[in-house]
């Protein structure tokens, strides 16, 4: 429904929801207690994630307002660092940003910062955002704190350690690296279908 334009993301949740608990009253699992937990959680992660906005848009004023994102862009291309080389090291700091914060903090602190040096740069948004997206997706998987190692240990066998996980979780991170690679150096895996859909 997001896709084809029928539905926003916001409205499509909601439908995702409605399901969700419907599909818990016909399996007969729906109580009180269910959905007492699920509004408590829900209730944590909205406040969370509205917490890292207030202070990630109170960096972000106080940046501007003393002009950091003037002197960081000066500072790029005053070094001469070419688009391609600039990319490299912002791809370099999310991948590293990964293993410490999550995904939501580097989206609202990072991304407003470094989003403005590549309009200068001239780079396609459109494939720098497929690129972040990708990278992001990699802080996932990337230990200590990736969403799916945690997800995982809690429904994995008790003989399953955490440190077989991290171990197990290698190949996968590899192959992210190598599909993040491929669109680095292939934009058009990003881009032609958005540009054909898009007309």
């Amino acid at each position: 429904s997001i896709f084809a334009g029928v539905a926003s993301p916001t409205e499509a949740a909601a439908v995702g929801a409605f399901g969700a608990t419907l599909l818990t009253v016909l399996q007969k699992r729906f109580s009180y207690r269910t959905l007492k937990s699920v509004m408590v959680e829900t209730t944590h992660l909205t406040c969370m994630v509205f917490l890292i906005l207030v202070g990630a848009t109170a960096f972000g004023l106080v940046f501007r307002g003393m002009h950091g994102d003037a002197y960081l862009t000066n500072l790029i291309l005053s070094a001469n660092m070419s688009p391609g080389a600039f990319l490299a090291l912002v791809m370099v700091m999310i991948f590293v940003a990964g293993f410490f914060i999550d995904f939501i903090e580097i989206t609202f602190i990072i991304v407003p910062v470094v989003a403005p040096i590549f309009v200068t740069l001239g780079v396609d948004l459109l494939w720098l955002g497929i690129l972040i997206a990708m990278n992001l997706q990699t802080s996932f998987l990337t230990p200590p704190f990736g969403f799916a190692l945690f997800y995982l240990k809690g429904v994995a066998p008790p003989e399953v350690r955490t440190g077989h996980i991290y171990r197990g979780i290698i190949p996968f991170i590899i192959i992210q690296l190598i599909g993040l690679t491929l669109v680095i150096t292939f934009p058009e895996m990003a881009t032609s279908l958005p540009k054909y859909l898009g007309g």
